[in-house]
């Protein structure tokens, strides 16, 4: 762990300047394209706005509701805006955000979903998709006194002292699987009180549990008694006690500690991952998917360490532990700024790849076989690793490839060795070309994580003009479903707006920020490099400017920035990460060599023609998070950053005006 140095200061407050002097000549593909992108995408969530929502805000929608289920994809449809505005979206984009999410909470209290403008209680598996939009805002401007003071009260829900009981400070348990401003809300969906084979939905998944005597086969739920005992079976054992996936809790309290770092945030949050931590040593490395009421492992299944809910055995399995592992480690990272707590993210997906097989996606049956046939188009035939998901009394099953962006998110948090090693380990081992571009969009806006780690690595040159043209393309698609779609506020259903939700960030997010995209299930989004508008006092990237990431590593990242603009000198914030956590100690930037001047003379052949100019370093200090960069029309820069990690705690940083 590096030697903590206190707070960073504010963004511009005497900043080392540079200047870029270079011409632009040709712009780069990439750059015209990504300026492309933000004016796309800038006309895109307008039409969805239009189309979907409601003047005050929420979503148009008159179908039914469940019990429970359902609170999460009324946020996620904005899950991603405020992130587009963090990185250079439009000026309005984070107060279009702000009014979507007042109007979902506004529909989702009046449906009984949400109380105190909080979810009333359900698993964090669902809960942490909801907490995206709201984590975007707090990130985008810390500023938001309202929003700041939510977070604080929403973290609050969880600490000892809180009147909701959610938390058990002697078992060190959060009570129940779900949970939320209700407090612990013992049993599952309501609609599970009968668990019968006609929820074809859930089919794939299995049986929740399988040590009932006489339900040994999905067939076998077609029996109503059969169907109730499971739904009773499932209230008792799968309802109660904690589970792996309430660690995306920590990301709650670690969102309010950013603020102000009162500690009591970032005690809940330690404490609960070192009791996690502690169960996993227990069970011989393995971290356990469920603790019983009186803080014991396996309490309620019959001493197993698989079986709980949204666990190891069902339904996903390393799609629901890992992430929230994974999610809780980052969290770790950065309340403490040592890497220690990435242990609990690295010991799931090391687990499973001691179990890992060799077959291909069409010829292995496994639960969630679209995603994969979407993200490897036809190398979905070829043999490749294949890591088991789930785990039941018969041993490991559901075989599918590694999820790449849990452990780049590890690699990303830490910066060490043995993450970039299991990195490698992935890439040797896997049957498909890295380097591929598909034009996809899943639900997590995810997904081509393969691609960007072989361009930080040298091997794929083209990967952003690829990225950003696959990215237009979706949106592009995006935009034509919503020109085409006849659904009405009857008959659509609840995942309607995610699958037309046109904002896509992750191409965005690789190439401005060198950051992967958020952990879907609750994760924060702390940015490797973060920028913010020096005119304007507001964070991402100012008009006409593009950026690209070529190079990430723990203590050197290397930048472009182009002004593709020919009026208006910009000014950007450059900051080596967007939470303030680590000290550039130097930055090497090219610039024109003195003798490389212009025309000075009445006659000079330079006066007609553009020849290019040489160029050469400039090395300057700068001993602090961040640097301006003075940007004239036309002009370009590439900055490589050498840098201290975590020399600084995390902390919201809110972009001053500008200082003239």
């Amino acid at each position: 762990m590096p030697e903590r140095r206190g707070d960073a200061g504010a963004p511009n407050d005497g900043l080392p300047r540079v200047t870029a002097t270079v011409p632009v000549g040709a712009p780069p593909a990439w750059a015209v394209l990504q300026r492309r992108l933000f004016d796309a995408l800038d006309e895109a969530w307008r039409a969805f706005a239009r189309r979907y929502c409601a003047p005050d805000g929420r979503l148009r929608y008159r179908g039914p509701l469940a019990s429970r289920d359902g609170a999460d994809d009324f946020y996620e449809a904005f899950f991603n805006w405020p992130t587009l505005y963090q990185l250079g979206g439009a000026d309005d984009l984070l107060d279009a955000a702000r009014h979507h999410w007042r109007g979902v909470t506004a529909q989702l209290t009046e449906h009984g979903f949400v109380v105190d403008e909080f979810e009333r209680g359900y698993d964090w598996f669902h809960l942490g998709e909801s907490m995206l939009l709201f984590y975007g805002i707090c990130a985008a401007d810390p500023g938001d006194a309202e929003f700041a003071a939510r977070a604080r009260r929403f973290a609050e829900l969880y600490l000892p002292s809180s009147p909701a009981g959610n938390y058990d400070p002697d078992a060190e348990i959060i009570r129940a699987p779900h949970n939320g401003a209700g407090g612990p809300r013992y049993g599952v969906n309501e609609e599970w009180a009968s668990y019968g084979a006609g929820l074809a939905s859930m089919r794939p998944y299995g049986l929740p549990l399988r040590d009932l005597p006489g339900i040994s086969a999905w067939a076998d739920l077609a029996d109503p008694a059969n169907a109730a005992r499971m739904g009773a079976a499932m209230g008792e054992r799968l309802g109660r006690g904690d589970a792996a996936v309430n660690l995306a809790a920590t990301s709650l309290a670690t969102n309010a500690w950013l603020y102000d770092h009162d500690d009591r945030y970032r005690d809940w949050a330690l404490g609960y991952l070192s009791a996690w931590r502690r169960r996993a040593a227990e069970c011989g490395g393995v971290l356990p998917d469920n603790v019983g009421p009186s803080g014991r492992v396996g309490e309620l299944h019959d001493g197993r360490w698989y079986g709980g809910n949204y666990g190891w055995t069902w339904p996903h399995g390393l799609y629901s532990v890992g992430n929230a592992a994974v999610i809780a480690a980052v969290n770790s990272v950065l309340l403490t700024g040592g890497t220690d707590g990435l242990d609990l993210g690295r010991g799931p997906l090391d687990l499973v790849a001691g179990h890992a097989i060799t077959g291909s996606v069409t010829g292995t049956e496994m639960s969630i076989a679209d995603r994969w046939h979407a993200e490897l188009g036809e190398d979905a035939d070829r043999p490749t690793l294949l890591v088991p998901n789930r785990h039941a009394d018969g041993g490991w099953f559901d075989y599918q490839p590694p999820q790449l962006g849990l452990p780049v998110w590890l690699w990303q948090a830490g910066g060490q060795a043995e993450d970039a090693d299991r990195l490698d380990r992935l890439h040797k081992a896997s049957g498909y070309d890295w380097r591929t571009v598909r034009g996809f969009r899943n639900k997590e806006e995810a997904g081509h994580e393969a691609p960007w780690l072989a361009y930080l690595r040298g091997e794929n040159p083209d990967y952003p003009e690829a990225m950003l043209a696959a990215a237009l393309g979706q949106v592009e698609r995006r935009m034509a479903l919503i020109a085409a779609d006849t659904s009405t506020p009857d008959t659509l259903d609840i995942h309607h707006w995610q699958r037309h939700n046109p904002v896509l960030t992750e191409a965005l997010l690789q190439l401005t920020a060198g950051t992967p995209q958020v952990l879907y299930n609750g994760g924060l989004l702390p940015l490797r490099v973060g920028y913010a508008d020096a005119l304007r006092g507001r964070p991402g990237l100012p008009p006409d400017v593009a950026a690209l990431v070529d190079e990430a590593h723990p203590d050197r990242v290397c930048v472009h920035l182009v002004h593709t603009g020919l009026a208006t000198t910009r000014r950007v914030v450059v900051r080596a990460g967007s939470l303030g956590e680590h000290r550039i100690d130097s930055v090497r930037a090219d610039t024109v060599r003195d003798d490389a001047a212009g025309p000075g003379y009445p006659g000079d052949p330079r006066a007609y023609t553009a020849p290019v100019p040489a160029t050469g370093v400039r090395e300057l200090d700068v001993g602090g998070p961040g640097l301006e960069v003075e940007l004239p029309p036309g002009r370009r820069i590439r900055l490589e950053l050498r840098l201290t990690p975590r020399a600084y705690r995390a902390a919201h940083h809110r972009p001053d005006p500008a200082r003239t």
